[in-house]
């Protein structure tokens, strides 16, 4: 069976695109014809055309913006609205000019007979998961049922991201504050004492001398130390943006004690998610993994989706598929086992997405409040210890001079 794009006028009188399939182009116009529909264009549909433009995004728009765009352009669809008449009321009013010339040229597109699906992927920045969804409406016929899937899928991702960054807020702030605390005192308080103490010919306590000697040095290199720490950064952000070196740190990152599992939690909380609102829209298996693959931001975790589609394809279960890569959490590959054998693979899903959230949210905040005092206690003994060295040879004169 091919697909075809098809243009007609339903019993209003409105103009509508449907991707359909049919065993010819003769064959799909009479089935409409017997409906009633009046046909006015019929022509084959290349499937790769979508697929190859979504793992070209280059630049990013605000999905927060992009969200009020599609609750609004959701409201004209289900009010009746043609979508090129919804697409002109609100290409011209969106507030986000980025926003706007990207919907503008969409508008555009769908104008000169390109289906929706088609005009968001030649724009090459907004989400492989819209597009797809859009897609998978246009061929269903429940476009504005497709769209507000997509629309709470992203009020949750925006929701548990929200989330982690304002937990991740205050501590960052902390940190940062107790770095500019300890280079202030080791560049500027303990040079001023190392020159009273070197006017006064005193002998200095051991600690007081490796303090000195660490304050007058760094003083003399901060300049330096900080240049080179932000070409190491430069570097550093370059190395992880290469295919291998990005790798090597999502693996030294799963390492880590806390925050690797945390890290492995949340990719897989985003991919069920992303998985689970694809197939509720009538996405198969095999499309649905292709485009959660390429909305990961995971270098690992692409490789290892890309690894499950390939023994999906030879006829293993998602389930095993995963298990075979080795970097999924076991209970994440039960609870799915379950959703194939019981035939609710879609709903199981969103229930790993919404463990792992919840897991993700609980770990983080029980993590967070261990950090804090942590820091407060680490930079508590850091000004004692500075205090100490430096304070400890006013006192020995004192002692001297009675």
């Amino acid at each position: 069976m091919a697909e075809f794009v098809l243009k007609y006028a339903d019993a209003r009188g409105e103009i509508r695109q449907q991707v359909a399939e049919a065993a010819s182009e003769s064959e799909l116009r009479e089935r409409f014809s017997q409906q009633g529909y009046l046909i006015y264009s019929v022509r084959p549909r290349e499937l790769g055309s979508i697929t190859s433009r979504l793992g070209t995004r280059r630049k990013k728009i605000n999905m927060e913006r992009f969200l009020i765009f599609n609750q609004q352009f959701l409201t004209l669809v289900r009010s009746g609205l043609p979508i090129l008449k919804a697409l002109d009321l609100l290409a011209d009013r969106l507030t986000d000019p980025k926003l706007g010339q990207y919907i503008q040229a969409v508008r555009g597109e769908v104008r000169t007979g390109a289906l929706l699906s088609e005009a968001f992927a030649r724009q090459r920045v907004f989400p492989p998961i819209y597009v797809t969804s859009v897609l998978a409406g246009e061929k269903s016929g429940a476009l504005a049922e497709v769209l507000e899937r997509f629309i709470s899928y992203q009020k949750l991702a925006l929701s548990v991201r929200k989330k982690i960054l304002l937990s991740l807020l205050y501590p960052s702030v902390l940190v940062l504050l107790v770095i500019a605390l300890i280079v202030f005192l080791v560049t500027s308080v303990v040079p001023s004492f190392a020159q009273l103490y070197g006017s006064l010919s005193a002998e200095l306590p051991t600690i007081t001398q490796v303090l000195i000697a660490v304050g007058t040095t760094a003083r003399q290199y901060v300049i330096a130390g900080a240049a080179g720490l932000a070409l190491a950064l430069v570097a550093l952000r370059l190395w992880s943006q290469t295919e291998s070196g990005g790798q090597r740190l999502e693996r030294i990152q799963m390492r880590l004690p806390v925050l690797g599992a945390v890290w492995v939690k949340y990719q897989v909380a985003q991919l069920s998610r992303v998985l689970s609102t694809l197939l509720m829209g009538g996405i198969p298996l095999m499309q649905a993994l292709e485009t959660a693959s390429s909305s990961l931001g995971s270098r690992l975790l692409r490789q290892a989706l890309e690894k499950a589609r390939k023994l999906v394809r030879e006829g293993q279960s998602l389930s095993a598929a995963l298990k075979a890569t080795g970097l999924f959490p076991g209970l994440s590959i039960d609870m799915i086992e379950v959703g194939e054998s019981t035939g609710a693979l879609p709903a199981m899903l969103a229930s790993v997405a919404e463990f792992y959230e919840d897991d993700v949210n609980t770990t983080t905040t029980a993590a967070l409040a261990l950090i804090e005092p942590a820091i407060m206690i680490f930079m508590g003994g850091f000004v004692a210890f500075v205090l100490l060295a430096l304070y400890l040879p006013i006192f020995s004169l004192t002692d001297t001079l009675r």
